[in-house]
């Protein structure tokens, strides 16, 4: 990618998921004089000069920014609208791509008067390289276009494209939400582990690299989950009393129903804070 045709990228707001997408490009080898970020806030803006050194860093969005191939918006659903009536002006003939949950194209169309627009889900592993993206684009984004969009997105991971729009409420809910879920089941057994005696970060490693194993092994496994469990699941045993006691517990269905919720919040965003 470093090549005198990279492309010139703008991320509008510098958070995490910027960061992730940031030093993945940068990883790769695209030039730091390519990369421009706006970011408001003082404190964060100095840690993302101080991070990724060479990257334009503006407390705002001028005529100042340079013309750019791709605008990568990185700004929460309640602050889109009112970026884009600020920044849309300085980035005409772009291509953009939101990573802002909820905020639909339609909306993104209509602050920004173009068609060439895609969106992505990501997710925090993004900052580790193993992120898990899900991503729709607009009939006006050509072929091009996506294909930009895949070579900036798989700097930071896997990625899946969806043929719906509202299909991204579920890849929300699914892998854009589902880092805090594994964080939640990790707290319960680094905890469990200590009241049955462990101290707290053996019990924590042990759960870390059960979820890291377990997850790999699915990876490359052509059985289905279901499968791989009842391979570990001996009838009379201690696996199979846990998974009873979750059985009688409803905890399939308490997870199912969680994810669901997490899916409808995503369509409300758009609804609360699109056009």
């Amino acid at each position: 990618m470093n090549t005198p045709t990279s492309p010139t990228i703008t991320f509008i707001g510098g958070g995490n998921m910027a960061s992730a997408i940031v030093g993945g490009l940068m990883r790769q080898g695209h030039p730091a004089a390519a990369l421009q970020i706006v970011e408001p806030w003082d404190a964060q803006r100095v840690k993302l000069g101080q991070q990724f050194p060479g990257v334009s860093v503006l407390p705002a969005a001028s005529a100042a920014l340079r013309p750019s191939d791709l605008v990568v918006w990185a700004v929460k659903p309640q602050t889109f609208k009112e970026a884009a009536t600020a920044a849309g002006p300085h980035l005409l003939g772009a291509l953009h791509l939101s990573v802002a949950a909820g905020i639909t194209s339609d909306s993104m169309a209509n602050w920004l008067q173009t068609q060439r627009i895609v969106r992505a889900m990501p997710n925090t592993p993004a900052l580790v390289g193993l992120g898990m993206t899900g991503l729709f684009a607009r009939a006006g984004a050509s072929e091009a276009d996506r294909a930009l969009v895949e070579s900036v997105v798989k700097t930071t991971g896997e990625l899946v494209w969806v043929a719906a729009e509202d299909q991204l409420d579920a890849v929300t809910a699914l892998s854009g939400s589902g880092p805090a879920y594994v964080f939640y089941f990790l707290e319960a057994m680094r905890d469990a582990g200590a009241r049955m005696g462990l101290p707290p970060e053996v019990a924590l490693q042990l759960a870390v690299g059960t979820f890291v194993g377990a997850s790999t092994l699915a990876q490359r496994s052509d059985d289905p989950p279901q499968v791989l469990r009842e391979r570990v699941t001996s009838k009379g045993g201690t696996t199979y009393a846990a998974l009873t006691s979750m059985q009688a517990s409803g905890v399939k269905d308490a997870f199912e129903k969680a994810l669901l919720a997490a899916q409808q919040r995503a369509a409300e965003l758009g609804r609360e804070f699109g056009a």
